[in-house]
């Protein structure tokens, strides 16, 4: 078939073109940002990628387009698609129908850590000769690329909460069936979409709903709203992680142990690169869902010794005159606090510099203003870029004191934040976007 994707760019329609070609398939694809690193796989894939939303494009005639779920009515090529009667399905329709099918699906879903779990969950299978099939929103560095559609019946999936299509408002998820599901967190995120934190539980039993009694839902028991998702009815076998008396993981960040214990004390150990408790968290889910194919706990840990962690995930952009400059794709309140309290147990009494940008669509809104204070605790300094913000930055981390500075200009922003830098400091920068290319220009700026 010839399938033309819109809003291919995007880490998931991006992996899905990819898997689209590995199948066999004519892929074309649009986007009003045509740009890396996304762009860079899918030329190399032998993919056309065209700039923007025409109609013009309905003359390459497709067997079908495949509507990514950052498409609106109102875009013009969705219009004379949806004017002209042509075929059109989701991306995680596509994908469930076309990939999906016959295997054993295994999903990561929850507010925080699903991309480090499933690239942890995929290399765990991997380093154990099991090949799996994988798409993550994010690149594993152990594999380098972000999907790959494998040739064995294991496939792992980020399992995504956020709304299929413009047509179907469900979770991506609900279209996933999977087999292995890990629930690692739940809290309120995706403002934009969601009422409240009912609304996506509802989305979560949805989920639930799907799984096979033959399944395995790995949970965390440290989750309330998941356990209130699990007692509206469960019909599939659940095992708990981060249970005081159950399976849990320990570890300390200065000299990189982890240690998985169940209620009958330590099961294995190894030493990793990771840091921070929701780490040690993930890979517990990890672990338990790799047993569940039939990768030993002992295997999982020799695995996870060699696990290199996702791009932009605590990935070190770069060392200059003894500053360190980190690239996190940290967001979301919750995320920011684990994030530089993971980094705080690693580096100790060193100064942290934090520079972060609220740009998701729950961020914009302003919805969790009110917790960035406190989730900026563990930073020396903290510096918010507020372009195009609609609220006032200032005012939220006003309880900051002189540790807060924001600014609404990219180049002010990072004169103020290297006017300070000095050798020793950590420089974590969190966006979950592009940040304007500030990691650049900030080691370019240290290296004057």
């Amino acid at each position: 078939m010839h399938i033309h994707i819109l809003g291919i760019c995007g880490t998931f329609m991006g992996g899905i073109a990819q898997l689209a070609v590995a199948s066999g398939h004519r892929v074309t694809g649009c986007d009003a940002n045509v740009y890396p690193p996304m762009s860079d796989q899918l030329r190399q894939a032998g993919i056309e990628l065209i700039e923007g939303f025409s109609s013009e494009q309905l003359a390459l005639a497709p067997d079908v387009f495949v509507v990514g779920n950052a498409i609106s009515r109102g875009n013009p090529l969705l219009e004379a698609i949806l004017d002209r009667g042509l075929a059109y399905v989701s991306g995680p329709q596509w994908l469930a129908e076309n990939v999906l099918q016959g295997r054993w699906v295994l999903g990561v879903a929850g507010t925080h850590g699903k991309t480090t779990t499933s690239a942890m969950l995929a290399w765990i299978l991997e380093d154990a000769g099991l090949a799996p099939g994988f798409l993550i929103g994010g690149v594993p560095l152990d594999f380098g690329v972000s999907a790959r559609l494998g040739d064995t019946p294991f496939f792992v999936i980020e399992a995504d909460e956020y709304d299929t299509a413009f047509c179907d408002k469900r979770s991506k998820f609900i279209h996933y069936r999977p087999r292995t599901a890990i629930l690692n967190n739940l809290e309120f995120d995706h403002a934009d979409i969601f009422a409240d934190l009912a609304a996506i539980e509802t989305q979560f039993h949805h989920l639930v709903r799907t799984m096979p009694a033959s399944g395995l839902i790995v949970a965390n028991a440290g989750e309330a709203s998941l356990e209130r998702v699990l007692q509206r009815g469960c019909w599939t076998p659940v095992e708990r992680f981060n249970a005081p008396n159950g399976y849990r993981t320990t570890g300390d960040d200065a000299d990189g142990s982890l240690i998985l214990h169940d209620a009958n004390g330590e099961i294995g150990r190894c030493q990793w690169q990771l840091t921070g408790d929701h780490n040690r968290a993930n890979a517990c889910a990890a672990l338990l869902a790799a047993r569940h194919v039939g990768v030993p706990f002992a295997k999982g840990l020799e695995a996870l010794a060699r696990f290199a962690n996702v791009k932009r995930r605590m990935e070190v952009r770069g060392v200059v005159n003894g500053v360190t400059v980190y690239d996190d794709f940290a967001h979301h309140p919750t995320a920011l606090a684990t994030t530089l309290a993971g980094l705080r147990r690693k580096v100790g009494a060193a100064r942290i510099l934090a520079v972060f940008e609220p740009r998701s669509n729950t961020m914009k809104l302003g919805t969790m203003k009110a917790l960035l204070p406190d989730s900026l605790r563990d930073a020396d300094l903290a510096f918010c870029y507020a372009g195009n913000l609609g609220w006032d930055a200032a005012a939220a981390l006003a309880p900051l004191g002189e540790r807060a500075i924001v600014e609404e200009d990219l180049a002010a922003l990072v004169s103020a934040i290297t006017a300070v830098a000095r050798p020793g400091d950590h420089l974590l920068v969190m966006s979950n976007g592009g940040f304007g290319g500030i990691h650049h220009k900030l080691l370019e700026e240290l290296a004057r």
